[in-house]
């Protein structure tokens, strides 16, 4: 066990049985708190965006629905595949990917440009206008969050409206709060019960918030799948379906009937109502024995890219003006889901998506949200809808800080919200379900120095820049044995098969039936894939050519071995993906496909062999030497 996890494990047992604190909007101190602890987010009110870009945006979210391009991931968490809780798709710069849990989504592109411009009619005209709506929205977003201030928290309409009513509000605010005890507090007993609130459980559960995990990477149970591929219940955002009532700002609409609340009411008197969700033996976690108020301990996971790149360059920084270059688009229907876990160490009610970060981005850059919450897919809006239907919620918190009270914050169809600076890295936040069905479009500055096809293309020029084709005959040859470059040229190989056509094979080409912009580069990418292949037989020649000095061979050798090596476990953990009982449930279009081929797989192949058989041969010609 690493210190990181022994101090995981020494604060949950601290913390035991008892609930954090949190704050809503209704509590007393919510404003000091978002300004104090959680300054980086942002909310804009769904009524201060342009009525025309809600219109185009909500009708792209469900034209991508009704055409079934949102879909279930399949990613790997512990060494086991899961099937994502949300569906989704991602739509971005063209030829740009982005990677989370061993999975590669490859976008489908904005078509922000006139087809006839680009030349390329790779979809319908409705998918084309959906993704031109959404770019719309990301260039909202860029310029939006590029114009924020210091300081600024709430982006909203009608500001002298709502402040008008904050008199009448604060009157209220004791009633919301009391509610808000009602329904949130007055069970958490038994809720505590359901869950079984052990040192181990928790340990395990926050064992696994500290790794990289996606919004949606991890939901409810589906019945049957979990049951028999992934019996643990730990991973993030299982529970029970959350019911009307059960949360504490169940009744947010009495805010504001379509008009913008104000939520930053100061407290007055420095004086502060209890923290929602807390009964009177819940409180002195604030006041543990040994203090953590000093003691903040950050998720500080290697936040590498896992793109695939042979030789990773430093993390960048984002600075200059916001560019947007990719959204993944999220689709979940609390009512189809089996079951939504507890909220276990808050008490904020059923989680749709678990605690975590969000992955690979650009160091710093900000995550911008649209909200869009509705009954059917026909695109009934829940706005307006009666006081006992739920509304979405995020929940975030100081991540590995048990101290500092978490913030929850409820989301009205059609609200955004931004997280800007390092609230990403510092913070972890988690979506807690309404009663409605509900669309998210997360736009991100994805880091792609090695997940664009321009780097990709790059690469596989740089390798067979090594192989020479003889124009009258068409044999190869290596232009060089250098050991570094052989090196940099199996290295490439292996991130082009493993890192673009079987991830594209696996699930990218789910898309293809909807946009095929990617069919063409993919085939270009297997042809230059299948010169690498002739690359190693001719690596693997001269490493057997008995004429060479044997220091060299050696080298060459022991190169050749341990790309191979790595090659050959890696096809076989990809043949097993494919292959897996989770696979096999999906559709024939959706189905993971084990490809490329190689061998006896593909007997049309100009040079097959056997990777095992090959290794045993340079393993042998290393022993003699």
């Amino acid at each position: 066990m690493t210190d990181q996890q022994s101090e995981r494990r020494r604060l949950l047992q601290e913390l035991g049985d008892q609930k954090i604190p949190f704050l809503a909007p209704s509590d007393r101190g919510f404003q000091q708190l978002w300004d104090t602890s959680y300054s980086g987010l942002v909310l804009r009110k769904s009524c201060s965006l342009p009525a025309e870009l809600h219109s185009r945006v909500q009708a792209a979210l469900l034209t991508l629905r009704r055409k079934g391009c949102l879909l279930k991931d399949l990613v790997r968490v512990r060494d086991r595949d899961v099937f994502t809780a949300v569906s989704r798709a991602l739509l971005g710069e063209p030829g740009h990917t982005y990677r989370y849990l061993d999975t590669r989504l490859f976008a489908i592109p904005w078509h922000s440009e006139d087809i006839d411009v680009k030349g390329q009619n790779c979809c319908d005209p409705d998918l084309r206008a959906a993704c031109k709506a959404l770019w719309e929205l990301n260039t909202f977003f860029c310029t939006d969050v590029s114009q924020l201030k210091e300081g600024d928290r709430l982006s909203q309409s009608a500001k002298g409206e709502a402040e008008a009513k904050q008199g009448e509000e604060g009157d209220t605010e004791s009633k919301h709060s009391e509610d808000s005890k009602n329904s949130e507090g007055g069970d958490s007993e038994s809720r505590q019960s359901e869950e079984g609130d052990t040192e181990s459980k928790h340990s395990e559960e926050w064992d696994i918030e500290s790794k990289h995990s996606e919004e949606g990477c991890s939901g409810s149970k589906q019945e049957g799948e979990w049951e028999t591929e992934f019996k643990h219940s730990t991973e993030e955002g299982e529970s029970s379906q959350l019911k009307p009532g059960e949360t504490s700002f169940a009744a947010a609409s009495e805010h504001a009937e379509g008009k913008c609340p104000d939520w930053g009411v100061k407290a007055s008197g420095g004086t502060e109502t209890e923290p929602v969700g807390l009964k009177a033996q819940e409180k002195p976690v604030a006041e543990l024995k040994h203090s953590l108020s000093d003691y903040h301990i950050q998720d500080k996971e290697e936040h590498e890219s896992g793109q695939g790149c042979s030789q990773p360059s430093p993390p960048q920084v984002c600075s200059g003006p916001v560019k947007f270059n990719v959204t993944l688009l999220n689709y979940m229907d609390p009512a189809a889901m089996s079951q939504l876990k507890e909220e276990p160490y808050y008490g904020m009610g059923k989680m749709a998506v678990g605690w975590h970060h969000d992955e690979n981005l650009i160091t710093h850059s900000p995550v911008a949200v649209y909200s869009y919450s509705c009954h059917d897919d026909k695109g009934e809006s829940s706005e307006g809808s009666s006081s006992d239907k739920a509304c979405w919620r995020i929940g975030l918190k100081v991540a590995w800080d048990i101290h500092t009270p978490g913030l929850m914050l409820p989301l009205e169809s059609g609200d955004c919200y931004y997280m800007r600076d390092d609230l990403n890295s510092t913070h972890q936040h988690c979506v807690l379900a309404g009663d409605t069905a509900r669309f998210s479009s997360t736009h991100r500055v994805a880091e792609c120095s090695s997940g664009t096809l321009t780097y990709i293309q790059s690469r596989c020029r740089e390798a067979l820049s090594n192989l020479h084709t003889d124009p009258e005959t068409g044999s190869h040859r290596l232009v060089a044995l250098l050991p570094a470059t052989l090196q940099d040229c199996e290295e490439i190989h292996n991130e082009v098969e493993f890192e673009w056509l079987r991830q594209y094979w696996f699930q990218g080409q789910r898309y293809a039936r909807f946009c095929s912009w990617w069919t063409r580069p993919m085939e270009q990418l297997e042809k230059d894939w299948k010169l690498m292949e002739t690359m190693t037989m001719l690596f693997l020649a001269a490493v057997e050519e008995e004429g060479q000095e044997e220091e060299g061979r050696r080298e060459m050798a022991e190169i050749l071995l341990s790309a191979l090596t790595d090659r050959h476990q890696q096809r076989q953990t990809w043949r097993d993906r494919c292959h897996s009982s989770l696979a096999q449930t999906l559709p024939p279009e959706e189905a993971p496909v084990d490809r490329p081929f190689w061998g006896v797989d593909d007997p049309s192949m100009p040079l097959p062999f056997d990777l095992a058989d090959i290794i045993n041969r340079v393993e042998s010609l290393l022993w003699r030497m």
